[in-house]
């Protein structure tokens, strides 16, 4: 009489492996590569910046162009020190009065769409979405000719009020989205506490919205550190500007000081990394605000 094994557990389950192993797509080598390629075409013009300011003024004239620093030179940076360090804090101060124009503004705004619901607030919110398609060279010809009726061109409340313009709506916006998904029993329970809407915003809304406050102060951020519309036409011929004039400055006819341009470019573009490597599980959480509702 034959008798035939029973296999094991073990090996039934070792044969299923192979098997799921056998079905799954090979991982393909060019995918790889196409991501690397990918990157490091978006990241080139950022080492072709370090590179050119690094590189000498007589180097640059060379065809081919040096594609490494060989022998760098950091004159470009000596000039950021003597010359721009007063347009960097003037963009600092622009910043910052920016992020806190636009917090002190549209996180009452959204929590008052989001949660007091008043009449008309649909038509509002689409007016805050269409006021982002405005062009900035349009607006910066309104507030040119208002500017120079109430005497504030070429100053930093100027600025401030201008670069707040855009970074306003954006704000109410994400702000509407994020406070909507708040839990309206939290405001309830505040309420039978005695808690007015102005106490419940500040002791409970806004500590939960943390990240949608993080998102829309560096968003803003960004954009006033950026701004060169609202610059050129309303502080054109001011003598406190932002670091976009400053760079503008190194241009002309005859003379362009690419070494010093890039050497700036470089240093103006550190807050603005430092401040989204910092900020970026935030800004990550308060841009989807909203998205997804229970």
């Amino acid at each position: 009489m034959t008798t035939f094994a029973t296999p094991s557990r073990a090996a039934l389950t070792a044969a299923g492996a192979s098997a799921s192993k056998a079905r799954r797509p090979r991982k393909t080598w060019y995918i790889t590569l196409i991501g690397v390629v990918l990157t490091a075409v978006m990241l080139f013009p950022i080492y072709w910046m370090i590179n050119v300011s690094l590189t000498k003024t007589t180097d640059m004239r060379k065809s081919p162009p040096n594609w490494f620093p060989i022998d760098p030179t950091f004159s470009g940076y000596q000039a950021v020190v003597s010359q721009q360090l007063p347009y960097l804090a003037t963009s600092l101060i622009v910043g910052l009065g920016t992020v806190i124009v636009t917090l002190v503004l549209s996180a009452p705004a959204g929590y008052a769409l989001a949660k007091l619901r008043p009449r008309g607030g649909g038509a509002l919110s689409f007016v805050f979405l269409i006021s982002q398609m405005i062009p900035g060279i349009i607006m910066a010809m309104g507030f040119y000719a208002i500017y120079l009726n109430l005497g504030i061109l070429n100053s930093l409340p100027g600025l401030i009020i201008a670069d707040s313009t855009i970074a306003v709506p954006f704000g109410v916006l994400l702000f509407t989205a994020f406070m909507s998904a708040i839990p309206d029993e939290l405001m309830s329970a505040a309420k039978i506490d005695g808690a007015s809407s102005w106490r419940t915003f500040v002791s409970i809304v806004l500590p939960i919205s943390r990240n949608s406050i993080v998102t829309v102060s560096l968003f803003a951020f960004l954009w006033a550190w950026s701004d060169f519309i609202f610059a050129s036409t309303l502080d054109g011929g001011g003598k406190i500007q932002p670091i976009t004039l400053g760079i503008y400055k190194y241009i002309g006819n005859n003379n362009q000081e690419w070494n010093s341009i890039m050497a700036t470019a470089v240093v103006a573009s550190i807050p603005a990394a430092v401040l989204l490597i910092v900020a970026q599980r935030y800004v990550a959480a308060g841009v989807t605000a909203g998205a997804v509702k229970d």
